[in-house]
């Protein structure tokens, strides 16, 4: 069954559709809520609701964009609202410095999904949150402010001191997942948005 199908049987109140339509993005979603919410439990309560939002929103659907980024937009939305709720989303402050150079990592070092989205849970809420909006959601530091209600230059701060925190976190674990015996260093660098 394709998206469309499923969103017409879900706006004709089709149960088996809704089931099929959860279904099909649940995983995804909790995952990207997980991002946001440091407790299981929240990220799980913000996948409810969201999904409850979906359900209610779906007349709303125009089939511009894609249908997985519009369910994407209202749990990102959703799991911002409950982290301010639960969590102070004071942009934290501390005496990083901006400039720190690229951290660089053995091969041997590298480490999995699970690994790097445990190091990005211990950020701050607001440095995970803006590297969160802006590193794996593609948000602009204009709408990254507007979301938050920060100013952009706040967005672009708690960037840097996110990535620069990321570095150093990553550069320990690493260290602690390396074989004690000597091996060959090849240096690897992370490329990409962030």
């Amino acid at each position: 069954m394709t998206d469309a199908d499923l969103i017409a049987a879900c706006r004709q109140g089709s149960s088996r559709a809704q089931k099929l339509l959860y279904e099909r993005f649940a995983g995804l979603m909790l995952s990207v809520c997980m991002r946001y919410l440091r407790r299981r439990e929240d990220a799980e309560e913000a996948l409810i609701v969201g999904f409850t939002k979906v359900f209610r929103a779906l007349d709303q659907y125009r089939h511009d964009g894609s249908f997985e980024g519009w369910i994407r937009r209202i749990m990102v939305n959703e799991a911002l609202g409950l982290l301010r709720r639960k969590e102070p989303l004071h942009m934290a402050i501390d005496d990083l410095t901006y400039d720190v150079p690229a951290t660089a990592a053995t091969a041997e070092s590298q480490l999995n999904a699970d690994d790097m989205l445990a190091v990005l849970a211990e950020l701050p809420a607001g440095y995970r949150t803006v590297f969160n909006l802006y590193a794996l959601e593609g948000y602009t530091h204009p709408e990254i402010g507007e979301l938050l209600g920060i100013s952009e230059g706040t967005s672009k701060s708690q960037l840097s001191k996110a990535r620069a925190m990321l570095q150093r976190r990553l550069a320990v674990a690493g260290a602690q997942a390396r074989p004690s015996s000597t091996s060959s260093t090849k240096e690897v660098y992370a490329t990409g948005r962030y």
